[in-house]
């Protein structure tokens, strides 16, 4: 086991290069150029009616902002050197408001974790405990209820869902029960108590965590549902209760731990929004967290910032495939990772 880890720690290397170099790639040729976006606003909707002087003036600002933020070099000179600061702890200045790229992130990183993190518990706590009753409870109205609301949730787009929230419950017409948007009260003061703090938070993020949360919620119950029902049309299953174990030690003991390994898959693909954050939600309910930075960051060209996050995001990616790999491991007995053995 250890082994296999020291492997695929050592395979992660090329494999975050190759990713975050493509990554790099496509950003610089993609259509924009921060330069332009810069002067954009001295120069109006274009360059017509501009004397030549000041247009020759503009063109060399233009050249000279280029060379100071190295974007006349050619792409693999500029990720080689992204790359080194990389390796020695740093992340770049943003081409935006020329602040280092770390504490922008730092400053947003806290509120998407705590809004992840949380969405992430409440989805596992509330889906696998449904998916492995609907399986037990199998053509039962409540099974036939549940399928039906889990489709009808996972079938609902997210900003659509979150326009909703806030017109019925968000202050609007109908029920002003939380706020629409934020993070705090405008009167939030440093000198609260903590609990006085912590129920300002949880009151004006208690909408974007269920939008967070309903989605994954639906998709996650159906495959514990799925996994359980498959199993139990096993013969290890039939075998157990054949020698009299109880049902709910077939389902606990036996059932559950084969189920779980699809759903454990799933959770690898959950680690990225750990900092990735989520774009429409945390716009829509005017969030200052990880995925507004990302949607402005590549609405003004600001590579470094996009970049940033996007090998952040690709880094927690290949370590939540190891990590699924591990507790597939720890969960499935079959499953061993020594030479000649599978």
């Amino acid at each position: 086991m250890l082994q296999y880890i020291a492997q695929r720690l050592l395979l992660l290397i090329p494999t975050f290069v190759g990713i975050t170099f493509l990554a790099y790639a496509i950003m610089l040729l993609a259509p924009g150029d921060p330069v332009d976006l810069f002067f954009a606003g001295g120069l109006g909707a274009g360059t017509e009616g501009i004397d030549s002087d000041r247009l020759a003036e503009v063109r060399a600002d233009k050249d000279e902002l280029r060379r100071e933020l190295g974007l006349d070099r050619a792409i693999p000179v500029q990720y080689a050197l992204w790359l080194r600061r990389l390796l020695q702890g740093e992340l770049g200045t943003s081409f935006k408001d020329r602040q280092p790229v770390w504490d922008k992130i730092r400053a947003r990183l806290p509120v998407t974790i705590i809004i992840n993190v949380a969405a992430i518990v409440l989805t596992y706590l509330i889906a696998i405990p449904l998916g492995i009753y609907s399986a037990v409870r199998s053509g039962s109205r409540f099974d036939q209820l549940s399928t039906l609301t889990v489709f009808m949730l996972y079938s609902l787009p997210v900003f659509w869902i979150g326009t909703l929230i806030i017109i019925f419950f968000g202050g609007g017409d109908f029920f002003a029960w939380f706020p629409p948007g934020g993070l705090r009260s405008l009167d939030w003061e440093p000198s609260w108590p903590w609990w006085q703090k912590l129920s300002d938070y949880a009151y004006h993020l208690a909408m974007p965590l269920l939008c967070t949360t309903y989605g994954a919620f639906a998709a996650l119950s159906r495959f514990m549902r799925t996994s359980m029902l498959e199993n139990a049309r096993q013969d290890y299953i039939r075998t157990a209760r054949a020698k009299g174990v109880s049902e709910p030690m077939v389902i606990l003991k036996h059932m559950l731990r084969n189920s779980l390994i699809p759903v454990i898959t799933i959770l690898a693909g959950l680690l990225p929004a750990l900092i990735g954050g989520s774009v429409i939600i945390e716009t829509i309910f005017s969030i200052p967290g990880i995925g507004q930075l990302g949607y402005q960051s590549v609405l003004a060209r600001d590579y470094p910032v996009v970049i940033a996050l996007f090998a952040a995001s690709s880094f927690l990616t290949l370590i939540g495939i190891l990590f699924s790999d591990i507790a597939l491991a720890w969960v499935d007995p079959r499953i061993h990772f020594g030479k000649g053995r599978a």
